[in-house]
């Protein structure tokens, strides 16, 4: 695969920025060490997780993208507007997906507490912005060998 050809949306929430700058330069950092140009690397903030969805559809729309890494943190408080808010971010990227048929990522963290973002944020737990990322380049490599497993 020539991943200098590739071009890739990266967008991060604003909201939880403590977390999600960290996840946002994971991101970038393992698609350059795919050999993604920085030119080819479009890197866009929304305000929170909830509006990532349609800040994918925009740059899927808008600048002719081979993928998508979404990054945001969800961080469970004391009401049930958590919930509300990673049921939808999770089913608007999952519906990016099969409607535009290319690879939206879902780097959102959804967890319990500040600690486990942070940990998963690169400071313990790996970061999951950059497994995002990767996981985007993993479906690239699918779809190329789908689409060639007839030639």
């Amino acid at each position: 695969m020539d991943w200098k050809k590739k071009r890739i949306a990266v967008v991060a929430a604003k909201w939880n920025s403590f977390v999600t700058d960290d996840m946002l330069e994971g991101a970038v950092a393992a698609l350059k060490g795919k050999g993604i140009p920085d030119n080819q690397i479009f890197t866009y903030r929304c305000p929170g997780s909830y509006e990532l969805p349609l800040a994918c559809k925009m740059c899927i729309d808008e600048l002719n993208v081979d993928g998508v890494v979404a990054i945001g943190a969800v961080i469970k408080g004391g009401t049930p507007h958590f919930h509300y808010v990673c049921d939808a971010v999770n089913k608007g990227i999952a519906e990016l997906n099969i409607r535009y048929g290319l690879p939206v990522s879902f780097g959102v963290l959804t967890t319990d507490n500040v600690e486990q973002a942070m940990e998963r944020a690169g400071i313990d737990k790996g970061n999951k912005g950059a497994e995002a990322a990767l996981a985007v380049c993993d479906m690239l490599e699918l779809s190329h060998s789908v689409k060639n497993s007839n030639s």
